[in-house]
C-alpha cells in the first residue's frame, strides 16, 4: 500500500505560513507522542530556522511512558524546548507559559534594551493533520477559539488568538508534505489517523498494526480481545472478529469490521499506551 495525501489546500497553507513566519518569534510544533519523529513535517525545520522552537509531545497519555522520556531527552539534545502534554485533560498546559518565556528570553531581552516593553511574543502553532492543534489552543486559551474534530483537515485557514497580554498565537492548518520518502512514515501517519481513512485499505492497515503489536507488545491482543494470539495476522483479525461478534450473513467473519475496531481501539487508547517508534 502506497501512503500519500496532499490535497490542494495544503499547498495554499504552506505558502501562507511562509508569508507569516516573518511576524513570528516562536514556532510551537505539536507532534503525536506515539510517533514523534514521523509526525514532524520536515518543511517546518526550514520554515522555522532562526526562530525559537517549542515541541509539544501531545497525546502523551496514549504513548508508552518510558518512550516519552526518551523522546524528551532526544529533542532536548537537538537544542529544542520540549514538554509532554495532553490537550484534552490539560496535562502540561500550565507549564507552557514559563517555557515560552524561557524560549524567547533573548528576544524579550533585546526588546527591553530597545525600550520596547509591551510587544507580545508571537507564536505560530504548527503540526500535521489530526495532531490536536485546535484542542491544544482551546485548552491553552481556556475557551473555545477554534473548531475541533477527530479527523484531519478541520482547520482550513489561519487565525490569531490572544492568550495573554504578552502572548499571541497564530493557528495554522495541519499540513503534510508532498512525498513520503520513507513509506514507514506514511504507515505510521495512517495508523494515527493523519491520512484520511477514505483513501486507505483499512484491512491492510490493521494487519500492519497487528504485526507491530505482535512483535513489540506481546500478549496485548490476547488481553484486550480474550483470544489466543497467533503468528498469522489474518487469524488474529479473525480472533478479534470472533471476540466482537463481527459476522456476515452465513456466519463468515467480517474482517473489515474487525479491522476498524482494532484501529479505533488503538487510536482511542483502549489498547493501552503504545508508541510506534523510538529514538535511534
Amino acid at each position: 500500500m502506497i501512503f500519500q495525501w496532499y490535497p490542494g489546500h495544503m499547498t495554499k497553507a504552506k505558502r501562507m505560513m511562509q508569508e507569516d513566519i516573518k511576524l513570528i518569534d516562536l514556532v510551537i510544533e505539536l507532534v503525536d507522542a506515539r510517533i514523534p519523529l514521523s509526525s514532524r513535517n520536515p518543511d517546518i525545520d526550514n520554515l522555522g530556522r532562526n526562530k525559537a522552537r517549542l515541541i509539544l509531545l501531545n497525546k502523551c497519555d496514549l504513548a508508552d511512558e518510558h518512550a516519552n522520556k526518551r523522546w524528551m531527552e532526544y529533542f532536548r539534545n537537538q537544542g529544542h524546548h520540549v514538554l509532554e502534554i495532553n490537550s484534552k485533560s490539560g496535562k502540561g498546559i500550565k507549564d507552557i507559559n514559563r517555557t515560552v518565556l524561557e524560549a524567547c528570553k533573548e528576544k524579550i531581552e533585546r526588546d527591553r534594551r530597545k525600550g520596547i516593553l509591551s510587544r507580545p511574543v508571537r507564536a505560530m502553532v504548527v503540526g500535521i493533520p489530526n495532531v490536536g492543534k485546535s484542542t491544544f489552543i482551546n485548552s491553552y486559551a481556556g475557551r473555545a477559539c477554534t473548531k475541533t474534530g477527530n479527523k484531519p483537515g478541520v482547520t482550513k485557514g489561519k487565525q490569531w488568538i490572544k492568550i495573554a497580554k504578552n502572548l499571541e498565537l497564530l493557528d495554522t492548518p495541519g499540513i503534510l508534505w508532498p512525498k513520503f520518502d520513507d513509506q514507514a512514515v506514511g504507515l505510521r501517519l495512517a495508523l494515527i489517523g493523519s491520512i484520511k481513512d477514505d483513501i486507505l485499505n483499512i484491512d491492510e492497515l490493521a494487519v500492519a498494526l497487528l504485526k507491530f503489536l505482535h512483535a513489540n507488545y506481546t500478549g496485548l491482543l490476547a488481553s484486550r480481545y480474550d483470544m489466543e494470539e497467533q503468528d498469522d495476522m489474518v487469524q488474529n483479525l479473525q480472533g478479534i472478529a470472533r471476540s466482537r461478534h463481527c459476522l456476515l450473513k452465513g456466519g463468515e467473519f467480517d474482517i473489515s469490521k474487525a479491522a476498524n475496531i482494532l484501529l479505533d481501539d488503538f487510536r482511542s487508547g483502549k489498547l493501552g499506551r503504545i508508541t510506534l517508534e523510538y529514538p535511534e
